[in-house]
């Protein structure tokens, strides 16, 4: 890989080099180009996203999804700029989610350009009962945290289970949290009408991240104490849909300013309707229907089922909804991504050493439009 553009992190002009290897090997400044009136090509780390159900109509909560589908949906997300993802394992049957780890894990070690699978993201099932913070979660199989069960993932996705998002309110909730993060896995705060006492309680007992903060809260003013505790709390990131249905910008802004910017991530929550026509489609086993203008909900109701998102739209849109630039919306979408969620070789961004995860790309009207992308080196898009 040689790829050449200007850094859309700092700036600066720049090719990088990974040579024959999977890692970048040399990053190398070059002159900038005289005719300053030419679209500029600008060269990133690959973007991450750490919440994805599904993408180009592959249900990844489906045990049977074969996976040349799962290839399809893989080699969809790479062509967005994302390299590397956790596929999303939402609540369900304790049985189908071990099943749906377990094709995933499989698929992970057998299709073309699987490494991009990062690990997975268990949403659920350890969230509120309560209808409004549920969100879209099928209510039947809501149930409390359970350390054993969570082993048995662990061993379904053959120990790449990377976040586990669950509401801190039930009973147990920090024991768990601990034995989950004993393991080297993010406990994430989500879905959840916890007290402030609560939220803090969760904290201290190692959780690190919010899961899209703002929704999953069946609250139309956000600005009740689950929320705002989530907002006050320093040792807490926080992850963001930003596309046009899921925030109102004024809590985006508000937000982003709490967190602070190095503790805020984009996230699509992409379901299996993304990149796709307008349609009947599944999430485990609830039905979701996309509408025009890429609005996902709950089939014959309006609650939000997961979106219909894009990573490359999501920078667009934080940058024109939140009047972020170019490098702090990247900045989300990269870096604070791979130390939130504990990528490993993605935390300095485009230096030696790290893996050749590289998109490059152009900005027209503000909207990220990708012209290349690498995976550890390799050309794939």
């Amino acid at each position: 890989m040689k790829c050449s553009g200007k850094n859309a992190l700092t700036g600066e002009w720049i090719t990088v080099d990974s040579g024959a290897g999977v890692a970048i090997q040399m990053v190398d400044p070059v002159l900038e180009p005289r005719d300053t009136s030419a679209v500029v090509d600008y060269v990133s780390p690959g973007f991450i996203d750490l919440q994805v159900n599904g993408f180009a109509g592959v249900d990844f909560n489906s045990p049977n999804a074969p996976h040349a589908d799962i290839e399809r949906a893989t080699r969809a997300i790479l062509s967005t700029g994302v390299t590397r993802f956790l596929p999303t394992i939402i609540t369900g049957d304790p049985g189908k989610m071990l099943a749906a780890l377990r094709n995933l894990a499989v698929a992970r070690e057998t299709i073309d350009w699987g490494e991009a699978i990062e690990g997975f993201h268990v949403e659920g099932p350890h969230i509120s009962v309560e209808d409004g913070p549920r969100g879209a979660h099928p209510k039947q199989w809501v149930r409390p945290p359970d350390a054993e069960e969570f082993l048995r993932w662990y061993d379904a996705a053959e120990g790449n289970i990377r976040i586990v998002t669950l509401a801190p309110e039930w009973p147990g909730a920090c024991a768990y949290i601990e034995a989950v993060t004993r393991e080297g896995v993010v406990a994430s705060i989500g879905h959840t009408r916890a007290t402030a006492q609560q939220i803090r309680d969760a904290v201290s007992a190692g959780a690190t991240m919010c899961t899209h903060l703002g929704n999953g809260a069946g609250s139309k003013t956000r600005t009740e104490e689950f929320i705002t505790a989530q907002f006050d709390e320093p040792r807490l990131a926080a992850s963001f849909i930003v596309d046009d249905h899921h925030l109102p910008d004024d809590f985006l802004m508000r937000a982003l300013d709490a967190k602070g910017l190095d503790r805020s991530v984009l996230v699509t929550d992409a379901v299996a309707p993304a990149m796709c026509p307008p349609g009947d489609y599944l999430l485990g086993g609830v039905e979701v229907h996309l509408h025009e203008g890429d609005r996902v909900t709950l089939r014959g109701g309006t609650r939000l089922a997961g979106s219909a998102l894009r990573m490359d739209h999501a920078i667009g849109n934080v940058m024109r909804r939140a009047r972020l630039n170019l490098a702090q919306a990247v900045l989300m979408a990269t870096t604070n991504a791979a130390r939130v969620g504990r990528i490993r070789g993605r935390l300095r961004g485009l230096q030696p050493g790290e893996r050749a995860d590289v998109v490059k790309f152009r900005v027209f009207g503000g909207q990220v439009v990708v012209s290349e992308v690498y995976l550890g080196g390799a050309r794939v898009g």
